[in-house]
Order: structure tokens, then sequence, then C-alpha cells
């Protein structure tokens, strides 16, 4: 038995949905026609004498995934079915692997550099969607769709090593952001579940496992009340091995059942689907085809580019972003590019509630508009502004500049004009200064700022005004 330390053991069984066209086993669509059992047929249906095929993309998919964790990759791909015995199942089995996963003994860094261990990386069908109408427990009937059984699934399973919620969610970020940046799952439509194995110091580690979290957000509220309910019940009870669900609505864990083994599924080794063989052939054209991952992007940003690790973590955790800097680097200052893109691209397209890949600005707007910045062209404040319109629509800058007069104001006699009626105007912001008060010279720098429509620069503002009242 593994030696813990921690106050909290999690463990992590992911399973995200391969954004394929096809079903694992069948020619059925995976998305379309959302009516209720419409994407089916014999075999998904699990009807007698239908034989599964498998999806060629999928096991690709699969094997991309377990490259990108560092796991040992099996040289056979044998598929078991899981025997037990629910309405989500029509055949009582499920295809899935047992005996030899696709992938074992990989690894997964966390932000702040720990390594979460891969315990095993394995393909498996969907069961059906359950719906119960007035919630798990309360229902009085469960309805089966069966559009979703068959669609292709990869299992991830860790090593029973995060010790915190705040780890368990970072898990899962770090793994979307690798899954993003394969092209293996589709971020808006894909399904990714989480169970949990969750453990305290104070029950001797006794397991209880969490049954589907669905989205990373909802793992840490989960993992949350979790923790806290077993601390509260082991001061009157001991905590016994159990599954239990999550329910998202009302933020807590109820008992589902009582904890049952691996060897209660009662696998054995699907007789229809033959062994495939994964040669080093194949695995190297997987491996050409694969992209540079979002960690390789950090150390190259730091390394080539020579940004700050916060921005390079930011930049690289999402796929469209990293590619984009990469191309505006090339043209323009590679910090001032990380803090537009890190800072601002990023705060207009949350305030518009949009995702880079749902907008039409691409790196050309970028590079147009840093270089009016970086050449003092423009100033902070008016390339601000021109950001948040180029995310609504995509124009061209220079022209717009030229168009609205919208040029830095860098003639010295010309700020100095706005300087003295600025100051002339208001006297007593001026006198506060002069008292001690430093708040009253930003007051006397906003009014310049509006005479100029924030065409002029704030620091060589500031130094005229210094210099006016001085010589008052």
């Amino acid at each position: 038995m593994k030696h813990f330390t921690s106050d909290i053991i999690i463990g992590l069984e992911i399973h995200a949905e391969l954004d394929c066209k096809t079903k694992l086993f069948c020619g059925c669509p995976t998305h379309g026609s959302e009516e209720p059992n419409t994407r089916t047929c014999p075999t998904c249906l699990g009807m007698p004498g239908s034989k599964p095929v498998l999806n060629k993309k999928a096991v690709e998919f699969a094997l991309k995934l377990c490259l990108a964790l560092n796991c040992k990759i099996s040289p056979e791909l044998i598929f078991s079915r899981k025997s037990y015995f629910y309405p989500d199942m029509p055949k009582n089995y499920q295809i899935s692997q047992y005996e030899i996963p696709l992938g074992k003994s990989g690894k997964l860094r966390l932000r702040d550099g720990k390594e979460i261990g891969i315990t095993r990386v394995h393909m498996e069908e969907d069961p059906a969607s359950l719906v119960h109408p007035a919630g798990m427990k309360e229902s009085q009937y469960v309805l089966v769709d069966y559009n979703r059984s068959g669609n292709p699934l990869v299992e991830i399973v860790t090593e029973p090593e995060l010790e915190s919620p705040d780890e368990a969610r970072d898990f899962m970020k770090q793994l979307i952001t690798i899954l993003n940046y394969l092209e293996i799952f589709d971020i808006n439509s894909g399904i990714i579940k989480a169970d949990a194995n969750v453990s305290i110091k104070e029950s001797g580690y006794t397991r209880v496992e969490i049954k589907n979290i669905t989205g990373f957000k909802e793992i840490e509220r989960a993992l949350v009340y979790e923790v806290n309910r077993q601390k509260n019940e082991i001061k009157h009870k001991k905590i016994e091995q159990e599954t239990r669900a999550w329910d998202s609505e009302k933020g807590i864990t109820f008992s589902l059942r009582k904890k049952e083994t691996e060897e209660d599924y009662g696998y054995i080794i699907d007789t229809d689907l033959t062994i495939v063989d994964i040669d080093d052939k194949w695995l190297k054209e997987i491996k050409k085809g694969m992209p540079e991952l979002a960690q390789d992007k950090v150390k190259k940003f730091i390394e080539k580019h020579k940004i700050k690790k916060e921005d390079a973590e930011i930049l690289a955790a999402e796929k469209e972003l990293a590619e984009m800097f990469e191309k505006v680097a090339e043209e323009i200052n590679p910090v001032l590019a990380a803090k537009w893109l890190r800072r601002e691209l990023v705060r207009v397209l949350n305030y518009n509630k949009k995702e880079l890949h749902e907008v039409e600005i691409d790196e050309k707007h970028m590079i147009g508009l840093l270089k009016l910045v970086e050449n003092k062209k423009i100033t902070d404040n008016v390339a601000a502004k021109l950001l948040e319109k180029l995310v609504e629509k995509p124009f061209d800058v220079k022209e717009y500049v030229k168009k609205e007069g919208l040029e830095a104001v860098s003639d010295v006699s010309e700020l100095e004009k706005y300087c003295k009626e600025a100051i002339r105007e208001n006297s007593k912001a001026v006198e506060d200064y002069k008292k001690g008060e430093k708040r009253a010279l930003n007051f006397i720098v906003g009014v310049i700022m509006k005479k100029t429509r924030g065409k002029a620069t704030p620091k060589k503002v500031n130094e005229i005004i210094l210099r006016l009242i001085r010589e008052e």
C-alpha cells in the first residue's frame, strides 16, 4: 500500500469525448439531431447479431493524448467487455479496456511545476444518457436517450497524488489545454466529466468516490464539499468506502451505493473485436502530426522572447492566442506584444463574452495597431479604444487613425498650449497640488487628456505641467 503524508488525497478518473464525426464502433454521427434516440443503429442499441467496427480516427486521437502525457504505449490495442446491468447499456456490457490500457505510466505537470502521475489512458464507448425528470433522488421514472451511446471516450486515470481541490481543478485545466492543442476535443460541444476518489488522513484514507462531475469548474466545488463533509462526519462516525453522486444544483454529494471493485464487473476479452497492432511506423506518423504543446511554448516564450513567466503561461494556455502572439512577435517587440495580447485583448474578449476563435480579428490587425503604438503614433489610451472596435468588426487601423485624426499629439508647443489652458481653468487644483495634494495633478492631466481626446502622452503632459507650475 502506498504511504501517504498529505491531509487530503485525491485521484481523478476523467472521461473526455473525442472529437470524431462518428461513434467508436459504428457509423452513426456523434453530433447532429438532438431528437432522442434518432442517431442510433443496431450496433449502438446493442441488438443481437450486430458487430462493432473500430473507428481508426478515434484510436489515433487517443494515441496523440498518450504521447502528449508521456505514456508508455501498448504494442497492442485490446478491448474488453465490462459487464453490468443498467438501462444506459442495452447489451449489458460496455466495450472498454481493462487488462492492457492503451497508455500507462504517464505524467502531467501542474502550473506550479508539480508532476502528477498518470496511471492509465484507455478507450471506451460512452453509455446512453439517463434523464431524471425530477432529479436523481426524487424521480419516479427514468428516460433513456441512446443518441450518446457509443460515442468515443478516452479515460485518463491519475495516481492519488493531488493534495487539494485547487490542484484537482488545475489538473483539469492543464488537461483541457492539452486536448485543445491536440485538436481532439471540442471545448464547445464535447463532454468532459470526472469521477473523483477522495480520502482524508483522519479516516485512515478510506476512499470515497464521487461520480459524474461535469466540467472542470465543478470539480473544485464538489471536492471542497466532500472534504468538509468527511471531516465533519469523522467526528461522529466512521467513514465507509462508498460511491456518491454530485448534485450541482444543491451543491452536495449524496450516497449512491457501497463501492464496488473492478473485479465486480467481470471483465472478459471482447471476441467481436480483433487485436490491433500499434507499430513504430504508425506512432511515428502520429508524432509527426502533433503540434508543439503549451508547456513547450511557455519555455520558448520565456527563452526566445524574454517575456515574464506569468505572461508566457497565460498566452500559451489558449492555442489560438499563443499562435497569434508568435506571429505578432515576429514584427513587434515581444514584450509589448505580450502586454497587449495577454492583458488588453483578453480584457476586451472577456468584456464581450467572446473567445478568440469567435471574432474576426487576426494577427494582421494586431500588428497594424501595435506598430502605431510602438512608433508612438497613437497613445495607449487611443489604442485600447481602437482594440475594442476591432474586436467588434476589423478595419484598416492606419487609415482609420488618419481619417479620425487620432494621431498622438507630440508637438511640445501644442501640448504647452493645452497645459496652460488647463492650469488657467483649474487654479484651485493647481493650489491644492502646491499644498501637497498629489492627486490634484492627476485631475489636471485628466483635463488635458480630455481636451486632446486622449491623444496626448500622459508622461509628456506630466513633465510640461510640472515645469509650468514651477515657473509660475
